[in-house]
């Protein structure tokens, strides 16, 4: 599991997006706890590309091999990004708000 194409699609996904989010903050078009939230969210979101683009594949060759592996490890991949995504924004937005780990994010802003 997490091998060749799907791992690529899933590193390839989530650093973009994640260097991204760092020429963001860099730029001051995004404050720390942002930027600590769309981590989490583009950690889940390659994440769930990897096992989308697994398991899309598994399901679309079951139905037609062939052409349905390649719809569904696309598919299996959208959906997977798009799930991924929205837990970890939700858990990164638990994280960031959580009174116990106010602390340790203020002193994580501190030291970027």
């Amino acid at each position: 599991m997490f091998q060749g194409g799907s791992l690529w699609g899933g590193l390839i996904s989530g650093g973009v997006s994640q260097f991204k989010d760092t020429q963001s903050l860099r730029s001051g078009q995004m404050d720390k706890s942002q930027y600590a939230v769309n981590t989490s969210e583009n950690v889940t979101g390659a994440l769930g590309v990897m096992a989308g683009i697994e398991y899309g594949a598994i399901l679309g060759t079951s139905i037609m091999p062939g052409v349905g592996t390649i719809i569904g490890s696309i598919v299996g991949g959208m959906l997977g990004d798009s799930v991924g995504r929205k837990v970890g924004h939700q858990a990164g937005e638990m994280i960031v708000k959580n009174r116990m780990t106010q602390g340790v994010t203020k002193a994580v802003e501190e030291a970027l």
